[in-house]
């Protein structure tokens, strides 16, 4: 009998299909996987936040304000802000919070809310408002932040993905370090339900504050024209939203009622002072 080689008819060590079919199959329920994780991960976030207090919060504060760096703004320029924030918060608002403003010398038109009542302020912001009311407005909308814990909820779902970056990619990953980096800058980039709530908060809190809402959208109004919306942070996150939002301002001030009375002047700690301000040197811009 003349023996012919040739191949078997099975081999369980090959698989009949393509590795590239198998490879795509695996990504695919990875990414399944990952997702559900993070949506599962995400509603837990959005059930334990309400339930924070603001003691923990002060906690998480602590560690965050630690690894920010940057040039403070002049004292006097943060004690005008800190006497009108005191004003909304001990006359309108009574949030559970003792809030204190930081000012950072930059030209970022921009505010932050962060955990435990700290809101900062960046110089290029205070550089656009034109009168009292305006910075009223901006203020109070992050205090419409606080109230709906929006704050705690953006860095919530952050963590949750630095976690898993790291669970997947390894603490020392570049994923892992940018994702870190991003939430270092605690720039929250909130929805624009969440921008419309802090909207309206603010609105009904500068009423409270002056009997009138004058102006309320002034801030707005000036810099939605502006080139280059990401210079504005959260403020205008939703570009090419921006007039809308306005509008809804406008929509609401004329159902409520709300008059418009005489806008009270900027105070003079806060005028004129990017004019000598030092070049940025923050990490800490979006």
């Amino acid at each position: 009998m003349k023996y012919t080689p040739r191949l078997p008819e099975s081999n369980d060590n090959v698989t009949p299909t393509s590795p590239l079919k198998d490879f795509f199959i695996m990504a695919g329920g990875l990414l399944v996987i990952i997702v559900g994780v993070y949506l599962a991960l995400g509603f837990a976030v959005d059930l334990i936040v309400p339930r924070l207090s603001p003691e923990i919060e002060k906690k998480m504060a602590g560690s965050l304000l630690a690894m920010k760096d940057g040039t403070p703004g002049d004292p006097a320029m943060t004690g005008s802000l800190q006497s009108l924030l005191d004003r909304l918060q001990n006359g309108c608002t009574h949030l559970p919070y003792a809030f204190r403003v930081h000012v950072y010398r930059d030209k970022k038109i921009n505010a932050l809310a962060m955990p435990g009542g700290h809101i900062v302020v960046f110089t290029g912001l205070l550089d656009k408002v034109l009168s009292e009311n305006e910075l009223a407005f901006v203020l109070a909308h992050e205090l419409g932040h606080y109230a709906h814990r929006d704050h705690l909820r953006g860095m919530g779902r952050a963590l949750v993905f630095m976690a898993m970056s790291a669970f997947i990619f390894g603490p020392d990953s570049r994923v892992g370090g940018m994702l870190s980096h991003g939430l270092k800058l605690t720039e929250m980039r909130f929805s624009r339900h969440q921008e419309t709530r802090a909207d309206e908060f603010a609105l009904d809190a500068v009423h409270c504050l002056y009997g009138h809402v004058a102006g309320a959208t002034d801030f707005f109004h000036r810099i939605a024209g502006a080139q280059d919306p990401g210079a504005f942070g959260h403020y205008f996150s939703t570009h090419p939203e921006n007039q809308r939002r306005i509008d809804h301002l406008e929509t609401i001030i004329g159902e409520k009622r709300f008059g418009m009375g005489k806008k009270s002047p900027l105070p003079a700690d806060l005028k004129g002072r990017m004019a000598g301000a030092s070049p940025p040197q923050t990490s800490f811009n979006p």
